[in-house]
């Protein structure tokens, strides 16, 4: 072995060392940093060829690693928008220029312009709920928008489905013709309910809805707009019902079997000045009693400034109106890969995907082996202090061995100089 060589090999265990220390130091900074994945340096040899009766001492070399798989403790927030994962998967993140990323960091804000991001700048990201629905992705980060919670500010949200559940009493008269459909001054009607849905601008559009009698389990059902009643209320209307139809009923069960205007038990209704209204009647029954209203309920809204954003654990971000009323806007997914702790590591606690992790699966939170979201909480740093003192300790006394090692053989070439002179 040459004395270069032993020389060589004192450097590269001290450079070795200065980096287990610079992880070390690394760790230590952002102990306090949400979601920050621990760094650990990984030691390997390098073996120079020998001969027999000389030794050729090789090198160390060091890897970087990053416990990015491993979870840090949750503790809870004052916010409502600061977000910690239970589990598995990453939020989906953009910088300024849209460019998608993988993070733990959950600390979000609002922007002045709504837009949610972190502490380092990245934009959380999220699928638009387009009436109730959300178009995903499941291998791509196509369909993801910045989570803004004011663009829904004072924006209308018109009626398109509802549910009413009645029981029509079994054992009422049958009412003389004509039946409140007929809008006729004579009209008459067994019960009646009204009911508020909501046009186009978010004006709200109250609903009388008649329930007549025709027969024995044989009812009609008739919605007018209370505006066009008369000024006492009651007919005829100044314009003819929005939607009427037939009800039969099964004799035996009272459970409703069909009607000559209802698909799968819903009456389509035409909102003046908004949507198709789908009312579900479907589970209005006609047993004995009297006429009780079990569920009547009507969606849209309207004009209404966000009062708070609550953010569930499968995702779901929902705006809580001044008004009461409430609304899905957006859904966040969460990203995996088959070897998280393989992603590259990049400024601003963000992951990147690369060949050795494997391609990006998105899926919604609680499906899929994904973890779920905690709102109001911060996933901590899995770096723990104690840990690291005693890694930095472990380090310099490895640091200080090499240098002996070095500096030996430092010694033994001012020798072998010297034995010249």
């Amino acid at each position: 072995m040459s004395l270069y060589g032993m020389m060589r090999t004192g450097v590269s265990g001290m450079n070795a060392q200065v980096n287990r220390l610079s992880a070390v130091a690394e760790n230590i900074a952002n102990a306090s940093t949400a979601g920050y994945k621990r760094a650990s340096t990984q030691f390997a040899s390098l073996v120079l060829p020998s001969t027999d009766g000389q030794y050729n001492s090789g090198s160390v070399k060091t890897e970087v690693r990053y416990g990015i798989s491993d979870q840090g403790g949750i503790r809870s927030t004052a916010s409502s928008t600061d977000l910690a994962i239970d589990g598995n998967g990453f939020f989906v993140v953009s910088n300024a220029n849209g460019t998608p990323y993988l993070t733990r960091s959950g600390s979000f804000v609002a922007d002045p312009e709504g837009n949610l991001y972190n502490t380092a700048g990245y934009y959380l990201m999220g699928y638009p709920v387009v009436n109730g629905q959300v178009n995903s992705v499941a291998n791509g980060f196509q369909g993801l928008e910045k989570i803004n919670v004011a663009q829904m500010d004072l924006v209308a949200d018109p009626s398109r489905t509802g549910k009413f559940t009645v029981n029509l009493p079994a054992d009422a008269d049958a009412v003389t013709a004509p039946e409140a459909g007929a809008n006729d001054p004579d009209s008459s009607f067994t019960n009646k309910t009204s009911l508020v849905a909501y046009d186009n601008l978010g004006k709200a559009v109250v609903l009388d809805v008649y329930f007549s009698k025709t027969a024995d389990n044989q009812w009609e059902v008739a919605v007018y707009n209370a505006k066009d009643a008369q000024a006492n209320g009651g007919f005829p209307y100044a314009s003819g019902p929005l939607e009427t139809s037939t009800m039969t009923f099964d004799a035996a069960t009272g459970k409703l079997t069909g009607g000559s205007n209802l698909t799968g038990g819903k009456l389509a209704i035409d909102i003046p000045g908004g949507q198709t209204l789908n009312l579900d009647l479907s589970d209005t029954k006609q047993l004995a009693g009297k006429y009780t209203v079990y569920e009547a309920n009507i969606d849209g809204q309207g004009p209404s400034a966000i009062k708070s954003v609550d953010i569930g654990a499968d995702g779901s971000v929902v705006a809580l109106y001044e008004n009461g009323s409430q609304r899905e806007i957006y859904r966040i997914p969460l990203g995996n890969v088959a070897s998280p702790d393989n992603m590259k590591v990049l400024s601003g606690n963000v992951y990147a995907p690369s060949e050795d992790s494997g391609g990006i699966q998105l899926g919604f939170p609680q499906d899929g082996g994904l973890g779920s979201i905690s709102s109001g909480a911060l996933e901590e740093s899995n770096a723990d202090i104690a840990e690291e003192l005693t890694e930095m300790i472990e380090a310099q006394r490895s640091y200080t061995a090499n240098s002996k090692a070095f500096q030996t053989g430092a010694d033994l070439m001012d020798v072998l100089v010297n034995l010249k002179r």
